[in-house]
């Protein structure tokens, strides 16, 4: 793997993170979480790896008693400065916090779980959503699947994606592909603020797990698969997929 650093700034600079909203809105990905909260019932769930709280926030105004858990000090607070946000729990830090809850659902969302790297801490995970769930309670993830070359369709330098009208001005956001080994890729963001003629990088990995690499590793924490879905429209898996999308109850 290449020797450059990750930093994952697009996390922690404020300036990218007042930014993540408008680059990541609320879309078909976050409907479908919504669809499967209220198709299983679930009353009480923890949003894992919550970011800027857009999918939190919307999962608290269709009624459910919500509970964001995110590393980021910087994506916390901007979570909790959104209109109604005392009406949700938030808890800066990962996995580990979620060991005196007892919810129905847990979610990670925009492929949170790729982002654990180690497999031994990948089990931790899940052996400590298993015993945040209550009984029945069900672990909702989505996970990418690996392409050639990963991240088709990403803009690139020569194809930069323009938001003119952000808090900061004109954007200009694009990533660089760095490298890819052992099903491990590390790629660049970059977010150029034109006004300012200033520009941030995020050094991000991501892991690639395979389909039976992550059902082994939910069995073995102790759960039941339920359904593996392909896509946002609910379809279910295929091996031409785009995603997996992962759902295992206790």
């Amino acid at each position: 793997m290449s020797k450059l650093e990750t930093n994952y700034t697009e996390f922690s600079d404020p300036r990218v993170v007042a930014l993540y909203d408008t680059l990541n809105p609320f879309g078909i990905d976050s409907e479908f979480f919504c669809k499967q909260a209220e198709k299983l019932s679930a009353k009480t769930i923890i949003d894992l790896g919550c970011g800027t709280g857009l999918l939190t926030h919307e999962l608290a105004k269709r009624g459910h008693e919500m509970i964001g858990i995110e590393p980021s000090a910087a994506m916390l607070a901007a979570a909790q400065s959104k209109p109604n946000a005392e009406q949700i729990t938030w808890i800066q830090g990962s996995f580990e916090k979620t060991d005196s809850l007892q919810v129905d659902m847990i979610l990670m969302t925009s492929h949170v779980a790729q982002f654990f790297l180690e497999d031994n801490e990948w089990q931790e995970v899940l052996y400590a959503a298993y015993q945040a769930l209550k009984p029945n309670g069900y672990l909702v993830f989505d996970i990418r699947r690996l392409t050639n070359p990963p991240f088709i369709g990403w803009p690139t330098e020569e194809n930069r994606k323009k938001f003119e009208n952000t808090n900061a001005g004109p954007v200009e956001w694009w990533f660089k592909l760095v490298h890819v080994e052992n099903r491990r890729v590390r790629y660049e963001l970059h977010y150029s603020f034109v006004q300012f003629g200033e520009e941030i990088v995020s050094m991000n990995e991501l892991i690639f797990r395979t389909q039976d690499e992550i059902t082994q590793a939910l069995l073995d924490a102790g759960f039941k698969m339920e359904t593996i879905y392909g896509n946002w429209d609910g379809s279910l898996v295929t091996s031409a997929s785009p995603e997996m999308i992962f759902v295992a109850s206790k």
